[in-house]
């Protein structure tokens, strides 16, 4: 059911608890059924993880069962291109459902159960305009005052409900409000609308419907249908249970599932609102739901994170009742230590400097052992070739180092990662006066990386065989947006996205990279984490960056 969800000898979240003890009491006949509810009218983000997570987890922890929904009420923004994604996402992530449904297969049951609360006079129809309602609703500060609706027998509302399914009356006409009380401190309990009139195609059943449940109705109904033991929701939600309890209590549903609240994921220097997120895309600030930058789980995968690294993060993040923001250094963090395991090891130079070997033979080509992941023995070796010329970092090389500067420079010597010692002789500059060549010679003694006159250096640095490499676009992400909560006090969070979130620059790179699938993620040593991009061509790689090797989370901790 789900991968590396484990919490047994572990303290229980509140959640868990509540769980543990419903089990205890042989609540539910000791079953526990949980969901995923996502709306299909966009892409999953980082903040669904948590509640995917969860909803899985604890199902799978307590050996019951969680049933992925579309919650597919609103056919005015939802599309199958979201349900693919959606459904993608969850298996990606390392969960499979027990069953997959959809709130509108539901809809012939919904309106037999609100004809139900009509016939025990607990619904009307009322037909005041959302402005008249804002004046009958009152606020915080006042109850509000009942609408004309709510003196309409039983016999009436039932004939206007049903020629509102017929399709007899306009959009936005008149609504089935629940009668409930509208002198109740929580605004939601003051005749919640449960049923509109629209006129939209629906994805899935075209123009079979014109009226549609709202939402607060159609939850606990969806919950109660599929015996739904425990339904977890995000904060926001609280303030609506009373209704999620009053519509089952109100048609004596027999099985009654408990809502239970937790606080979201926010993550810093990004946004989690669908509306922003599609703004983002619709206004090419991206390029698209899965921009390697985006906080969308088909992003993220893009950028190369693992699925693994996601559920390690939510885990760490824990279930609480408090909202807060999380740091994006501690994804990072999570993403170093499972990429540290899995990656092998390359060698790529992104700002690449020419360095000649003089007393290497003009067409000599030597073979070298690399390892390819020193976290793995399994992993093996692989053979790197060392030639006359290389290629190193600029950042590897100064003409006036200063102190503490262990790389390479004017007769000083470095150690070339799996070869030689080498020591600069000369530098080749063009007219602007910038280096554009270094020469060295190499130590043949010390293959490897020890002379066996046992001298030391204390800089080793990375290099690729100029005559044995290719070249590939690396694209270096960043933060998306420039401070941590984009768009707090009222700020457009436009203003704040990054100028330099992206920069693409040309490498080389060993050549057995060339070989490398779209998704695969490696590690150029010395440089960062790198996923083999979709917009790869048999002719040129295209790599993300996924994460930096610096880890700043960890030395917080």
């Amino acid at each position: 059911m789900a991968a590396d969800v484990e919490v047994k000898n572990e303290p229980l979240d509140f959640i868990r608890e509540i769980v543990t003890e419903d089990l205890r009491n042989n609540k539910n006949d000791g079953k526990v059924v949980t969901r995923f509810p996502p709306e299909p009218n966009g892409y999953l983000h980082i903040g669904h993880a948590k509640a995917i997570c969860l909803d899985f987890g604890v199902a799978a922890e307590y050996g019951g069962i969680c049933n992925l929904r579309m919650d597919d009420t609103n056919p005015t923004k939802e599309d199958t291109e979201y349900v693919d994604s959606i459904v993608n996402d969850v298996r990606w992530l390392g969960f499979e459902p027990a069953a997959l449904y959809y709130a509108s297969d539901y809809f012939d049951k919904m309106y037999d159960c609100a004809v139900e609360l009509i016939k025990r006079g607990k619904a009307y129809i009322c037909t005041l305009s959302n402005e008249e309602w804002d004046e009958y609703r009152g606020d915080l500060s006042k109850p509000g005052k009942e609408s004309p609706g709510r003196l309409r027998s039983i016999e009436e509302n039932l004939d206007l409900f049903t020629r509102m399914r017929a399709g007899e009356f306009e959009d936005g006409s008149m609504v089935l409000r629940a009668k409930i009380d509208m002198a109740s401190p929580n605004i939601n309990m003051r005749d919640p609308v449960i049923y509109r009139i629209r006129r939209v195609e629906h994805f899935r059943h075209g123009n079979k419907y014109c009226i549609y449940p709202m939402y607060d109705f159609a939850h606990p109904l969806e919950d109660a249908f599929e015996g739904v033991t425990h339904s977890f929701c995000t904060l926001e939600f609280e303030i609506h249970r009373p209704l999620y309890d009053w519509v089952l209590e109100a048609l004596d549903y027999p099985h009654r599932p408990r809502q239970i609240e937790f606080s979201r994921l926010n993550l810093t220097n990004t946004v989690m609102s669908k509306r922003k997120l599609l703004q983002l895309v619709k206004e090419n600030h991206v390029s698209g739901w899965d921009d390697p930058r985006m906080p969308t789980i088909c992003g993220l995968r893009r950028r190369g994170v693992p699925a693994a690294a996601i559920r390690k993060m939510c885990k760490a993040v824990g279930v609480t009742k408090f909202d807060g923001i999380t740091s994006m250094a501690l994804l990072e963090h999570c993403i170093r230590e499972e990429l540290n395991s899995t990656a092998s090891r390359y060698m790529a130079v992104l700002d690449p400097l020419k360095v000649t070997i003089t007393n290497f033979p003009e067409e000599g080509v030597e073979p070298l052992d690399a390892v390819n992941n020193p976290e793995d023995p399994a992993a093996g070796s692989r053979k790197i070739s060392f030639g006359k010329t290389l290629w190193i970092d600029k950042a590897d090389f100064m003409l006036e180092p200063p102190k503490g500067y262990f790389r390479l420079a004017p007769g000083a010597e470095v150690r070339l990662r799996y070869g030689y010692f080498i020591r600069c002789v000369d530098v080749v500059k063009d007219a602007s006066g910038e280096v554009i060549e270094v020469k060295c010679t190499f130590d043949p003694e010390t293959r490897g990386g020890n002379a066996p006159d046992g001298r030391k250096v204390k800089g080793t640095i990375h290099w690729v065989n100029a005559e044995d490499c290719i070249e590939a676009e690396i694209r270096l992400y960043d933060r998306l947006f420039t401070v941590e909560q984009p768009g707090a006090d009222g700020v457009d969070f436009l203003t704040q996205l990054n100028p330099d979130s992206i920069k693409s620059v040309n490498a080389v790179m060993e050549k057995s990279l060339d070989a490398l699938k779209v998704g695969e993620v490696v590690q150029f040593e010395r440089v960062g984490y790198f996923a083999c991009d979709q917009d790869s061509t048999a002719e040129r790689k295209v790599f993300n960056r996924t994460v930096t090797l610096k880890d700043s989370w960890a030395k917080k901790k």
